[in-house]
């Protein structure tokens, strides 16, 4: 029973993720209009590969697929895109002083 509630859980965790996906890239020309929202092209692509890391969690999950290598590099992606964004909002607020 405990497999039937990890499963559900992981295919709900797909399709939220597929959902953010859509609004992330939605949101890609509202960040083109403004200057102070450059920050949000990198967040939007880390967005991006976070969904695609929840579908390869629930393809592992449910032994279709599986590629630690994969998985590993996906997330240092993310965690890339995290830091430039970063970077390029620090960079943003220090200008605009």
């Amino acid at each position: 029973m405990l497999d039937f509630y990890e499963g559900l859980l992981k295919i709900t965790n797909v399709v939220l993720s597929i959902i953010a996906g859509y609004i992330a890239l939605s949101l890609f020309k509202a960040s083109e209009k403004q200057k102070k929202l450059m920050s949000w092209k990198a967040l939007i692509f880390a967005l991006v590969f976070f969904m695609v890391q929840e579908i390869l969690g629930a393809l592992r999950a449910f032994n279709i697929f599986s590629s630690p290598y994969l998985t590993h590099i996906n997330t240092s992606i993310v965690l890339g895109f995290l830091i430039v964004a970063l970077i390029i909002q620090i960079h943003v607020n220090i200008v605009e002083k």
